[in-house]
């Protein structure tokens, strides 16, 4: 299974897509959550939407400047990052698992990961 991101380089208070195409298997009865990482921290939760679309969870640093939909057609996700922040400078990594969680540890399948880095 392939999960394909693509990150880049942006200023502060830009605007970013990421994206994630899922290939060798349908993800859309899972939940997709998306998540980051800066170098010597853990990775924490950015936010998920259900299977149907009809719930999304947001990181209380990233709510109200990001959104999350995704394309169940198209087996693909997408993060819209608004406003974008240095401190949102991480690797940005989607998950796809079967229930409503923000703990890592409840998502089975993990893209590889996208770096995105927000300069000032």
């Amino acid at each position: 299974v392939q999960r394909r991101l693509w990150g880049g380089l942006v200023q502060a208070g830009d605007s970013l897509r990421l994206s994630c195409a899922a290939s060798g298997r349908t993800f859309h009865s899972y939940v997709m959550g998306w998540f980051r990482q800066v170098p010597g921290k853990e990775r924490e939760f950015v936010a998920a939407i259900s299977w149907s679309g009809g719930w999304t969870d947001f990181a209380d640093s990233v709510k109200a400047r990001f959104t999350i939909s995704r394309d169940s057609a198209k087996n693909t996700g997408y993060l819209q990052m608004n406003s974008l922040k240095p401190e949102d400078t991480a690797v940005y990594y989607c998950a796809a698992g079967p229930r409503l969680a923000r703990r890592e540890d409840e998502y089975d399948y993990w893209g590889q990961g996208t770096l995105v880095t927000v300069s000032s």
